[in-house]
Formats: structure tokens, sequence, C-alpha cells
């Protein structure tokens, strides 16, 4: 059984799929916590439910891009049986990680998309290196970056570790924290082969949840 908070239908607001109506799964329950976390409301509570049940309710949606989140997903036995069961189902999925689990045991039809956490979120020592041998191009990194210092770090580890070539890599400004504009100027001066972006979601709806 898992543990589930929300099923709801929206645009997809970050990484490469941005844009593109998804159901997200959302589960409950997360074992890091990050200084900027912005879905506190899933660490604890939800309800009970079964793979058959998490596929029925998103088969009542029209999209074909589902997305499983958190949380942090994978701190549930059953999320890789349910990431399973929806590829065969013929959706196509994405999974959002935290990066501090491991990634390896993933249905290979799912993108990973996985956080490296930056040492503003409080949760640096927790990420899992080893997790960057099994991505591959059909994956993505993400940073949240929260200040100047989380983007030498995200800066120095994407060329010491040559994270480009291994997937797309996401730079996204931590809400509040610092000025989209700035993180903007610092990738463009550094020329860094790296993807800005600003969660599209909180552009249209501000910090509703479900949305």
């Amino acid at each position: 059984m898992l543990r589930l908070t929300e099923i709801f239908y929206s645009l997809q607001g970050e990484a490469s799929r941005a844009g593109l109506p998804t159901v997200f799964v959302r589960l409950t329950g997360c074992p890091l916590r990050c200084t900027w976390c912005d879905t506190t409301y899933s660490f604890t509570g939800g309800e009970p439910a079964s793979v058959e049940s998490v596929l029925a309710e998103v088969g009542k949606y029209p999209a074909r891009q589902v997305c499983v989140t958190g949380g942090e997903p994978l701190a549930q036995k059953d999320c890789l049986p349910l990431l399973t069961a929806l590829c065969d189902a013929g959706y196509d999925v994405s999974l959002e990680t935290s990066g501090a689990l491991d990634v390896a045991g993933v249905d290979p039809r799912v993108a990973r998309i996985m956080d490296l956490k930056a040492p503003d979120s409080g949760e640096s020592a927790r990420n899992l290196w080893r997790n960057l041998e099994a991505l591959n191009r059909r994956d993505e990194i993400k940073i949240v970056i929260a200040s100047h210092r989380d983007y030498e770090w995200a800066r120095d580890v994407l060329r010491e570790r040559q994270l480009d070539r291994l997937c797309p890599v996401l730079l996204s400004p931590a809400g509040g924290l610092i000025e989209p504009q700035s993180l903007a100027e610092w990738i463009l001066e550094d020329g860094l082969d790296v993807r800005f972006q600003l969660q599209l979601h909180k552009l249209l709806w501000g910090n509703m949840k479900g949305k």
C-alpha cells in the first residue's frame, strides 16, 4: 500500500516537460527537511491507497503525462511498482526525487528528475553521489539556488563532475530568497551549459495547493 497526499491535474511547471498537461501523484513523507521546501504539507498525513486505485484515479484525466512526486516518493517501497504500473498503462512517466535515495531501481522507462541539494538547503550532506552513475540523457538534474554561495557550489559541482555530460541540468531560484534575474546573470557570466527555470505553475497560480 501507498500513502497518498493528493492526485491532481495541472500543467507541469518545471523541467523539459514544463507547460504540458500532467497528472500529479503526490506521495506522503520525506526524510529531508530542506529550508526552502514548498510542500511541507506532504510530510505527514495522507491516505492509504493501492497501486490499482491510483491508476484508476489517474485514468479519470485526459493527460498522458504523469509525474510522481512528494515529499520524497522513493521513501515508499511501493513507489517502484507504481512507476512500473504507470509505464505499463502507457503513460509518459516522470519522477521527482531528492537524490538522497537510490534511483537505480527505478523503471528505465521513467524520466528521473533528480535534485542535488546545495548548501543552503541544509541537506547537502544527504546527496547520494553514486546516483549520478545511474542517470542517462532521459533524466534531468535540478539544483535549487538560494544564494550566491549555492550558485558557486552548483557551478563547481557541474564542472568537476561534468554533470551536463550525463543529462540536462536545471538551475532554479529558491522563491523569495534570491532574485531570478541574479541567477540568470550568473549563469550567463560563467557560460554554463544549463537551463535556467522558473516554476511555471507558481507564475500562474501562486502557491495554491493542487496546482
